[in-house]
């Protein structure tokens, strides 16, 4: 069957209902773009619906409103019934009378709560969460996705609601993304997506940081495997002392007990020399329990104990899971932490990930280089001794750094630091571009 023409349409619409066929062309104008009607899928008829609508374009509720039934009239004409259903139905009113009469945050809540509803909106999977600002191909995948949940959908294969929906979506998004395609050359839609994200990534700001990114760019394009050996050992040993009946029990101040600081400092290497009392004077141990506790998500406090939580059991019990979860702690932001502390911690990272051996003033030195060549100036209120003191306090934490370091001040990574360094620099350039909300 031809697909229906536009201009075919109008000049059919207009025969038969003159006084609307203006708001029929505002609509489909806005909802295609010039492109064909048959590239429209569901996605595109409830975006504009019940956002480009009420948000873009001119008018009152009434007038919305009016636009949405024409839309549906000319979708009917094309044979568009499914389309056409969506332009009169209680749920498009509903979302436009919400905007027009509490506002665009409440009408923008039941927009993205509606769509949600209908199952075409690719969910994130572990493989990929989808940006808000999305590159082309980014686009290309998540269109292409929803189109596949549509079909699914429409065919009975996929039921919003039922019991199993959810998993359903999820495995089909999955596949979709990753099965190769004719029609992309024999790559897939996963590929494309982490291809155009690392390259805007080595694309950033900065000539130093772009020379200094390049190499990582097919190196970070598949996963880093995980090591063998007893990767992550600090981590693991803390983990299993809170998997114990009754946890690891903390001071009154709720701090790590004495025994369990010695015996931390003893295993690994960590008193520098100090008389060990407590937590306090085991830097690297506090650095450690930290990051289990707050980005692992690993341990929780109950009263005096500190026990394991479902999140740091699953962590516990799956190797793969724990090392992409301490790889990208590397980098995450940590509290009251923004882009600057971020930055010099990257480029860190970047110098580091070679296995090549520097003194904290040369490492400091050559950050200061990368950062500000990115506009960031360490000399005017941006210290660097923060964000590399704290990262590599979590690389011995987490047992990625030689120790002790030379008797010249010489820091270089382990073998398993190395592969840790990539990891955290892949999930970081990796990960989803978001509107940064500034108020």
């Amino acid at each position: 069957m031809p697909a229906p023409d536009v201009a075919a349409l109008l000049n059919e619409l207009e025969r038969s209902a003159p006084d609307v066929v203006e708001d029929a062309r505002t609509a489909v104008e806005w909802l295609t773009g010039g492109e064909p009607l048959e590239s429209v899928t569901q996605l595109d008829v409830c975006e504009f619906l019940w956002y480009t609508l009420p948000l873009k374009v001119s008018g009152d509720e009434r007038e919305h409103a009016a636009i949405a039934d024409a839309l549906g009239r000319l979708l009917d004409l094309g044979g568009l019934t499914r389309y056409a259903a969506l332009c009169r139905s209680h749920t498009t009113t509903r979302i436009l009378r919400t905007y027009a009469r509490d506002g665009d945050e409440a009408g923008g809540t039941a927009y993205q709560a509606a769509l949600d509803a209908t199952g075409v909106l690719p969910p994130d999977v572990p493989d990929l969460r989808w940006s808000s600002i999305m590159g082309p191909e980014e686009l290309g995948a998540h269109l292409a996705c929803s189109a596949a949940l549509e079909l699914a959908i429409v065919s009975g294969e996929l039921e919003p609601g039922s019991p199993t929906w959810k998993d359903q979506r999820e495995a089909l998004t999955r596949r979709w993304l990753t099965e190769p395609r004719t029609d992309l050359g024999g790559d897939c839609w996963l590929h494309r997506v982490h291809g155009e994200r690392l390259n805007r990534w080595v694309l950033g700001r900065g000539a130093q940081r772009r020379e200094l990114a390049q190499p990582f760019e097919v190196r970070l394009h598949a996963p880093v495997p995980l090591p063998g050996g007893d990767v992550l050992g600090p981590l693991r040993w803390l983990l299993r002392g809170a998997a114990d009946p009754g946890g690891l029990p903390l001071t009154r101040n709720h701090h790590l007990s004495r025994a369990l600081s010695t015996e931390a400092a003893d295993r690994f290497g960590w008193s520098e020399g100090r008389r060990v009392r407590g937590e306090s004077d085991v830097p690297v141990l506090a650095t450690l329990r930290e990051a289990a506790q707050g980005e692992l998500s690993a341990l929780g406090r109950e009263g005096r104990r500190l026990t394991l939580t479902p999140a740091g059991r699953c962590l516990l019990d799956d190797p793969a899971r724990l090392w992409d979860a301490a790889a990208a702690a590397l980098l995450a932001p940590g509290r009251g932490e923004h882009d600057f502390e971020v930055s010099a911690r990257e480029a860190a990272l970047m110098l580091l990930a070679d296995g090549a051996a520097v003194t904290a003033a040369e490492l400091r030195e050559r950050v200061a280089g990368v950062v500000s060549g990115e506009g960031w100036q360490p000399s005017s209120g941006n210290d660097l001794s923060g964000p590399l003191g704290a990262l590599l306090r979590r690389l011995a934490a987490f047992g990625l750094i030689a120790k002790p370091p030379t008797a010249d001040g010489h820091i270089r990574l382990t073998r398993w630091g190395q592969s840790a360094a990539l990891a955290a620099l892949r999930a970081h350039a990796l990960r989803p571009r978001q509107y940064v909300n500034v108020g």
